[in-house]
């Protein structure tokens, strides 16, 4: 198969599956395993749908996920816990980044 026609049909395939989610109004982060954020305070951050860790020091989380990878910046940061679904971040958060 020619490189246009897969992306047409990867184009096609990406097109029924966005229009499969909004009609049934299905969470994005289950069709598209999206990864998910929540910072609470300046002190805490959970984040849903990673796939793994690729640096951790107390300054910098370095996070994959499904689509991008995913920079907690700060300073005394810690994994407080840690499943296949879920990760606990601690510690004084400055930033995140999102990157390719």
């Amino acid at each position: 198969m020619g490189k246009r026609k897969q992306s047409k049909l990867s184009q096609v395939k990406e097109n029924v599956k966005s229009n499969l989610v909004e009609s049934l109004e299905l969470p994005m982060d289950i069709m598209y395993g999206s990864v998910i954020i929540t910072a609470m305070g300046r002190n805490q951050v959970l984040v849903e749908n990673y796939k793994g860790i690729i640096e951790y020091t107390q300054e910098k989380i370095r996070l994959q996920t499904k689509t991008c990878q995913v920079t907690i910046q700060g300073k005394r940061l810690l994994v407080e816990y840690y499943t296949n679904e879920e990760m606990k971040i601690t510690g004084y958060i400055q930033g995140i980044i999102y990157g390719t």
